[in-house]
């Protein structure tokens, strides 16, 4: 298998988004890149169908598919996660369905990500997540996280972080290391432990050094 630039190996792909533009436009972008798009459909059934028939790395999901355009894309994600975990799940949609999207990471964050699509500026920064979710990891937009606080309690645990300790906690989210997290906030990594170890306790969550038993530990924390 070829090798890309960064040492990466290119990704197997299936698409479902209904725009036309946007479908098209990810998968010729994801080519020009040298990854295969396997499929790139347009609605729930062509998804299951097309994941059925050649398993990919990862799946590219829109939350509103045909024919109702509501949370068929999320519903059909959560069926694709029961039916072939192996297979990562990326959403990316314009909006944040927060009893779905709390199912759908219900089964455990690893190979699942959610983003927003107008708040991903860089297409660099999707593939990255991509490579994220298509190698067992997590890519959650800080927005999708603060929308799964929906409880009070959880509302009034959120309210008691700092500013800082909100930035880490996205950061978290989206599955950074420790180095990664200090290295975006330009801070020390002493400085992210000792943040992480904050939000913990005022979470009531254990802590741990294994990045991704923490991510898993927010994720339980957010479903309530």
């Amino acid at each position: 298998m070829p090798v890309l630039s960064g040492g990466r190996e290119p990704m197997r792909v299936v698409i479902a988004e209904d725009s036309a533009v946007l479908r098209e436009g990810l998968a010729q972008l994801l080519a020009m890149r040298g990854h295969r798009v396997l499929a790139a459909v347009a609605d729930a059934p062509a998804l299951l169908e097309a994941v059925a028939a050649t398993p990919p790395d990862v799946a590219i999901v829109d939350v509103r598919l045909p024919p109702g355009h509501t949370d068929e894309g999320l519903r059909a994600a959560i069926e694709l996660r029961r039916c072939r975990p192996g297979v990562g799940v990326l959403i990316f949609s314009q909006y944040v369905e927060t009893t779905y999207a709390a199912e759908l990471l219900a089964g455990g964050s690893d190979g699942v990500g959610y983003l927003l699509k107008e708040r991903v500026v860089q297409f660099d920064d999707f593939v990255d997540a991509l490579h994220r979710v298509a190698g067992g990891g997590t890519a959650l937009d800080p927005e999708v996280v603060t929308q799964l606080f929906g409880g009070s309690r959880r509302r009034e645990r959120l309210a008691e972080l700092t500013a800082r300790e909100r930035d880490v906690l996205a950061l978290m989210a989206q599955g950074r290391t420790n180095a990664a997290i200090a290295a975006a906030l330009r801070v020390t990594e002493r400085a992210v432990e000792k943040h992480v170890t904050n939000i913990f306790t005022k979470f009531d969550l254990p802590p741990s050094d294994n990045d991704h038993r923490r991510v898993l530990a927010v994720l339980r924390h957010l479903q309530g």
